[in-house]
Order: C-alpha cells, then structure tokens, then sequence
C-alpha cells in the first residue's frame, strides 16, 4: 500500500523577519477597498481582493488571503483555503514555502486557528503507485508579538492528533485489522516519553471475560484486541481521565447486515477509536499534568458461521448481560466493556467515550455537530467549551429517565437495542456500565466524515474529536470545575 502514515502536512513555523526571495502571502480584511495588512504595498490588483475569510488570490508572486471577521473560525478557514491554493500552484511549478505577514495586533487565537487551518487544510491520503504530486512543504508566520511559537507548537499538536486520526480511518480495511491498529497505536507512541501501550489479545480478552468484544469479532478470521495507552501525566496527585473510544475496523453489520449502499466507508467506524489515540498521543507529547488513560476494543464485525446473533445473550466484563437484538448495534457492546473495565480497575476522576455510534444522530445534528451526552452538568460544559477552543461544535442532548426504564431486557440485565430515539438510547444503555463517574458519551457518527471540503475538513475520515479531548485534557483540573 502506497500511502505514507504519517500523512505529510504542511510545517507551521514563527519568526520575526522576511526570507530574502521567498513569496509572502498577505492578509485582508472585508471593506470597500479590502483593508490589507503588511505588504499592502505589493498588491497588483486591489480589485482583486474581497477579505473574504477563505478568499485568495495571486498578486504577483505575492498571495492574499481574507481572514473575514477575524474569528477563529474565519483565521481557520482562511488557513486552510489558502495551503489548498499554494497545493494547487504548487502542482503547476509553484513555490513550496512562504512567508505569511501578520499584522500587529494578531491575538494568539488567531493565530491558532490559522496554523491549524493551514496544517490540515490541505490532507490527502490516497492509495496510488503514482508519484505524490509537489506540494507546499510550510510555511513561516511573520510576527513580533511574543509568545507566538509557543501557540504555535500547540497547534502543530492539535494539526497532528486531526491527521493521525484521519489516518488511522482512512486506511483501507483489508490492511486495518484490529491487530493492525493496535501496531498503529504502538508505532505512534513511540519516542513519545513517559507514554505506555498494552496491546490485549483474544486469549486475555477470553480469560477477563469481554463478552461484547468477543461476541462482535467472533464473526472474523482477524480476531479483537484492546489497546490501553496510559499516559501518567507529570506527579503523583494528578486527576485521571479515562478515554474510551469505538474500535470497529469495518462493519458489516453482522447477521443484521447492512445495505450495499455507505458500507465501503465502514472502515472508518473505528474514529471513535483513533480520535482517542491520536489525543492521548498529543497529551503525552504536550507533557501535560494530567493522568490519561485511553481505551480502544478493536474489533471487526463480519457475517459467518460464528458470528453472534440477535437473540444471543452475552456477558460483559464484570458480569452484567446483555440481550442482542440487532448485531448492527456492535458499537455499544464493546465499548460496554471497556467502561466497565474502566470503572472496576482505573478509578477515573471523569470518563469519557467517543464512538461513531448511531444514525440517529446524523439526522438530529447533521454531518458537522457531535451528539453530546453527559450525567454531570460541568463536565458536558467542559467537554463543550473545550470543543468551541478547537473548532469542534457539541449540541448536548438529553438523558431522559422515562426511558431509562426501556433498557432493561426480560431475558438479560438490559437489552442492547430499546425502543425510542436511537441515539439517546444507546447512550442510556452505555449509561449502565459507568457506575458514578462523572461520564461524557460523544457520538460523532454525523461529523467523523465527510464528503465534501469546508473549513479544514476535506473528504473522507475528519480526525473530529482528538482535538476536543486533547483540549479538555488541557483545562481537566478537577471534577465539578472548568478550566
């Protein structure tokens, strides 16, 4: 397979003065005229300019790009358009690397969000014996406002967790088995100090008693794993946040297969999975005082003679059963594992699950909002505003105890599918297996991909999540607080 993990992205750096003969890029703001900052004077074509966020156009060898209203948002999606114009030109013989002249009252944020945006604007992954095309290889933000590199570094992280996680969803899957991933997540922790990963076979998985994980990679010759990543932050006194994230490396629904339709993009059913890698990644690489621990049950969910049924009963680690009513739900009985095991053997401060959950959420949300899920008020404001930081948009929906009561099953503890709103409840069988942890539950089945460019986000797997979490790690403090 050609298609070289890590995807290259586009090197951010800061600096205080011009490159001699390297081609500045510009910035502008909407008015009539646009209003550009430094370098006014090398615009060819005033006409030409609109400050649009996102608009670019050629001034010679110089580039303008409009930063709109100056929100993060709009620094983000100027960020992005223009590395997607200098890929483009690059393509047709165009410089490789610029200088992007900031103006003086650049805020951090602004900054941000424009080294994220040009990082990630311009991913591609793609399987081809072809040569990759030339492409910008970075670019230098020109300011003297102190402070700048650090805010840059962070972003550079928050730039690399979105393209790992894009990475490990994109990959086709007859490579990305459960046991390929679990290599992946070793291979992007290493060098990574003080960051560990345990890689589970089916034979552990067995003998603790993982009946959702083994139940749903029984129908596969490629059997599951659990991938633990354990971050130990930077003291002994430190809170534990415990991330758990859907590890489905294709999807077919089982015996309740899917339709033909949508089933190719079921190789990224595991983004829960590898936004919770690729955070616990750029957490460690961030050094940050907080305890981590990141929990992936990796399986592939496939039609033959021992797949598991609707009808079947199962036992979940720790003992609480389950009765299956439609094996396409195979999401929820893994990661009911892996909450539980949470729950009984890491004492967490606050846990939180990130799965590609339920259609259902597609239709309440749409393609760009994540569902929210919570039991604790602070948390779900956490988990919100850590989101809103990065660029990742949260609508929390509810948890309504009139029909908490439709979980539980006449012929097992609860029952995998109840009626009702689907993505509400699933998150209140998940519900069962936290205990009283604090507990976040992200279903990102609508924003995980995408079929079209906006924004940072190009088509295929959109790496959503690792950065809220990396952001909510940055702020965690303590339970009932917001950073």
């Amino acid at each position: 397979m050609r298609a070289p993990l890590p995807t290259p992205l586009v090197t951010v750096e800061v600096a205080d003065t011009l490159r001699r003969g390297v081609p500045a890029v510009l910035v502008a703001f909407p008015g009539d005229p646009a209003r550009v900052g430094p370098g006014a004077q090398d615009v060819v074509d005033p006409a030409d300019v609109s400050g649009k966020a996102g608009a670019t156009s050629r001034q010679g060898r110089s580039w303008v790009v409009g930063v709109g209203d100056g929100t993060a948002g709009d620094w983000r999606r100027a960020g992005a358009s223009l590395v997607r114009a200098l890929h483009a030109d690059a393509e047709r013989s165009g410089a490789t690397t610029f200088d992007v002249r900031l103006p003086g009252d650049v805020a951090a944020q602004a900054v941000s969000a424009f080294t994220l945006g040009a990082a990630v604007g311009g991913y591609r992954f793609k399987v081809t014996a072809e040569e990759p095309p030339p492409r910008v290889k970075s670019l230098r933000l020109v300011t003297d406002v102190p402070g700048m590199a650090d805010v840059v570094r962070e972003a550079n992280v928050l730039a690399a967790a979105t393209s790992l996680g894009r990475d490990l969803a994109n990959t086709p899957s007859n490579v990305k088995d459960p046991a390929w991933l679990a290599a992946a997540a070793v291979k992007a922790a290493r060098g990574v100090p003080g960051l560990r990963v345990e890689v589970r076979d089916e034979r552990w998985l067995a003998r603790e008693g993982f009946g959702g994980v083994l139940a749903v990679g029984g129908g596969s010759v490629r059997p599951p794993r659990f991938i633990e990543l354990t971050w130990p932050g930077t003291g002994d006194d430190q809170p534990h946040l415990v991330l758990v994230g859907k590890g489905i490396t294709f999807d077919t629904g089982g015996i309740s297969i899917k339709p033909a339709d949508g089933m190719h993009l079921m190789r990224t059913d595991m983004s829960g999975g590898a936004a919770v890698i690729a955070a616990v990644v750029g957490i460690a690489r961030q050094g940050l005082p907080v305890r981590v621990t990141g929990l992936v049950p990796a399986a592939e969910n496939h039609v033959s003679g021992s797949a598991y049924r609707p009808g079947d009963v199962i036992t979940h680690y720790g003992g609480t059963t389950t009765e299956v009513t439609n094996t396409d739900a195979e999401g929820r009985l893994v990661l009911a594992d892996a909450l539980a095991y949470a729950v009984r053997n890491l004492a967490p401060d606050c846990l939180v699950d990130v799965a590609t959950l339920t259609g259902a959420m597609k239709v309440s949300l749409g393609l760009r909002t994540g569902g929210l899920f919570a039991t604790d008020d602070d948390l779900a404001a956490r988990v919100a505003a850590s989101g809103a930081r990065v660029g990742e948009s949260w609508w929390r929906m509810p948890l309504p105890e009139d029909l908490a009561e439709d979980v539980r099953s006449d012929i097992a503890d609860v029952r995998q599918c109840p009626p009702g709103p689907g993505g509400i409840t699933a998150a209140l069988f998940l519900k069962e297996f936290t205990g009283t942890v604090p507990w976040a539950h992200l279903d990102i089945a609508g924003p995980a991909r995408a079929d079209k460019v906006y924004d940072e986000v190009v088509p295929g797997a959109t790496g959503f999540a690792a950065r809220t979490l990396i952001a909510l790690a940055t702020t965690y403090t303590r339970p009932n607080t917001i950073g």
